[in-house]
């Protein structure tokens, strides 16, 4: 019998800092988060992070925090329930951190009867910090606990046409009736050495300005050539003149180089060039949470408006619209008829 785990980030179980702590100690000492050694990771994160952060991330997690829970958790269980209702095998959600295990989302399926699971991370493109580490820790779970079980993953979908179509049309109806002079696309931020790591040809990768533009077999499992290409292709599919959208990259933490430009100094730069009216879309995400809610729709809009600027629209992400939730669905009986995945 086959089913369905839909995989996201995860979340702490409350807003308090004892709550954040331990959620960030599990996030933090992932080795496709902070990669850097045992004995540096535990000096870093336990050593300084974990006795300075959380309470600064608790208050953060306090002001986007719905009465439901954890936006993203609850964003995600909506998800889950439309697509439940759109495919006929069971669908289970999970978290790569928190409460919300993958082993415990393995176990919801086979408790079903399910011995052949779609495995889907809620990414549109790939990257070890994200859909890496969800693919490596189910693997063991699997090997561990569920040794019958066959699983397959989605790949990465950033540059499929009918996700692209669908994000379009999520940012066009977003926009609809309002006047901007600029679109950011803003994308989580990686280090630059997780590019570098993720390049199977391993020289391909140069963070030049021109190797995500040349073509490589470096690209299905490059996060920065993937992030450059939803923009191009969103906003080939918007008709935006050049000029009036740009990429950057948020979330930056420790003083290695991270990919850039990073999104707070272009919201800043964008202010004092003289934009007054802009928009911006977070495609490295499919469900709002802290790093939209608060990070971008409250801390940018208050650069914005520091810098001169006016209008601050926030697209938010695709969440539960019914047209990622059709298309997810699609994909899932292409998988339970074996038809090619993402085939368009």
């Amino acid at each position: 019998m086959k089913g369905i785990l839909l995989v996201n980030l995860g979340s702490p179980d409350s807003p308090n800092p004892k709550d954040v702590k331990k959620y960030l100690g599990e996030f933090l000492m992932d080795e496709r988060v902070i990669d850097v050694p045992l004995w540096a990771r535990n000096l870093l994160v336990k050593g300084i992070i974990l006795n300075t952060r959380p309470k600064a991330s608790a208050a953060a997690y306090k002001k986007i925090w719905w009465d439901e829970g954890s936006p993203l958790i609850v964003i995600s269980e909506r998800l889950k329930a439309k697509v439940q209702n759109q495919v006929t095998f069971p669908v289970a959600l999970a978290m790569r951190y928190g409460s919300m295990t993958i082993k415990k989302g393995f176990q919801e399926l086979v408790d079903k009867g399910v011995d052949e699971v779609l495995l889907i991370p809620l990414y549109p493109q790939f990257a070890m910090a994200t859909t890496e580490t969800i693919l490596v820790l189910a693997e063991e779970v699997r090997k561990s606990h569920f040794p019958n079980l066959e699983v397959t993953d989605l790949p990465a979908f950033y540059n499929k046409p009918k996700y692209i179509e669908v994000l379009s049309n999520s940012i066009r109806h977003h926009l609809q009736g309002k006047t901007f002079d600029h679109l950011l696309f803003s994308y989580h931020g990686v280090p630059e050495r997780h590019i570098r790591k993720s390049d199977v040809t391993k020289s391909h990768c140069k963070i030049d300005g021109s190797c995500c533009k040349t073509p490589s077999k470096a690209h299905e499992f490059c996060y920065r050539h993937q992030c450059f290409e939803v923009t191009r292709l969103v906003a080939e599919k918007l008709n935006l003149q050049e000029g009036t959208y740009s990429t950057s990259f948020q979330s930056r933490l420790g003083f290695d180089p991270w990919l850039q430009p990073y999104t707070d100094r272009t919201i800043e730069r964008l202010g004092k060039e003289g934009v007054k009216n802009m928009a911006i879309v977070t495609p490295a995400f499919v469900s709002d949470c802290l790093e939209t809610l608060e990070e971008i729709a409250m801390e940018g809009q208050e650069i914005f408006h520091e810098m001169g600027g006016s209008e601050f629209t926030t697209i938010p992400c695709l969440n539960d619209d019914d047209a990622w939730v059709n298309l997810l669905a699609e994909w899932i009986n292409e998988w339970a008829m074996s038809e090619t995945i993402l085939s368009e």
